[in-house]
């Protein structure tokens, strides 16, 4: 059966994978128990203005903030899962009314972390792969003038640092099991658009890449982000950097509409510039275990009718 997107999307957690359809998206995580939790919720944009999403560039931007949000409070639901043994025993020495109450204080603790490192991760992004590079290579002004040769070295900063980061955190156990949840989540959607149904058997050999992946997603972000402030010209070294960071927004609007027709086209230009991001992926994405997978079944079956879906490509194919 020739691929159509499903429109199902997800991304890796702790121990788990979160599913994401039209208005639902759901969380599985396997517990330490070895049973599979799997929580439901309802999809609101933390952006009120829905009919501004819908527009081409505005709908990247969106998306991007939506996912930042929803992906954050995904990761700290499923570490909640596995805190430490000293933690529960408190737990379990406390009355119902001081149950209640830290329950509460845990609750606002909850979404300041979560403020916190949403906030730090967008500032530690910006500063690290559009700050950075620009600063290191605004050193070469003062051996020469060409503001081709800067932004070129710029250019190549970007996509080392970029990928050196990536290099360095694939090394890291913990992210290792996110990278095999990662693949599963993959696989999963890859199965039910070829056409097989959602087992386990079928979704171990499917393939762990994907056109419409994050991963390909920050790819193209850092060669959009390049293309465009390839075009900067100003004199004032600060409203330089005031205008890459402004811009920001702009670049990922741009990307996604790029990742958005890529999970939707088989021109052969569109797949030809999907091959980096694929290649990238092979680091960021493992080969998942089977009660991964099974997980990650999990996930879709909770928000995805995937039967019906495979119906109506069979009936459109005939």
């Amino acid at each position: 059966m020739k691929q159509k997107s499903s429109g199902i999307g997800g991304q890796a957690v702790m121990e788990g994978i979160m599913m994401r359809h039209k208005d639902k998206y759901s969380i599985a995580v396997r517990k330490p128990d070895r049973e599979i939790e799997v929580k439901v919720e309802d999809y609101r944009s933390v952006i009120p203005l829905e009919k501004l999403g819908k527009l081409p560039i505005l709908r990247g931007v969106y998306s991007f903030v939506d996912s930042l949000v929803i992906g954050t409070k995904c990761l700290m639901y499923s570490a909640q899962f596995f805190e430490d043994e000293e933690e529960e025993t408190v737990k379990k020495e406390l009355t119902e009314e001081e149950k209640l109450e830290k329950e509460k204080k845990d609750e606002k603790a909850y979404k300041a972390m979560m403020t916190v490192t949403m906030i730090f991760s967008v500032v530690l992004s910006i500063g690290l792969f559009v700050l950075l590079p620009y600063f290191a290579a605004s050193f070469l002004r003062k051996v020469t003038d060409s503001n081709l040769l800067v932004t070129t070295v710029e250019a190549v900063l970007r996509i080392a640092i970029f990928l050196l980061y990536m290099v360095l955190i694939s090394r890291m156990k913990d992210i290792q099991r996110v990278f095999m949840y990662h693949g599963a989540e993959h696989k999963c959607i890859n199965c039910v658009e070829h056409g097989m149904d959602l087992n386990v058997e079928n979704v171990l050999k499917s393939s762990r890449l994907h056109k419409r992946c994050g991963t390909s997603f920050l790819l193209i972000v850092m060669v959009v982000s390049i293309i465009f402030f390839f075009f900067i010209r100003v004199e004032s070294p600060l409203l330089r950097v005031v205008i890459r960071v402004l811009l920001m927004p702009v670049v990922a609007g741009v990307a996604y509409e790029f990742i958005r027709l890529a999970g939707k086209s088989d021109n052969g230009l569109v797949c030809v510039l999907s091959k980096p991001g694929l290649a990238l992926q092979k680091m960021t994405t493992k080969e998942p275990t089977a009660d991964m997978v099974e997980v990650a079944i999990a996930a879709v079956d909770a928000v995805f009718d995937w039967k019906a879906y495979l119906e109506e490509c069979r009936s459109e194919e005939a």
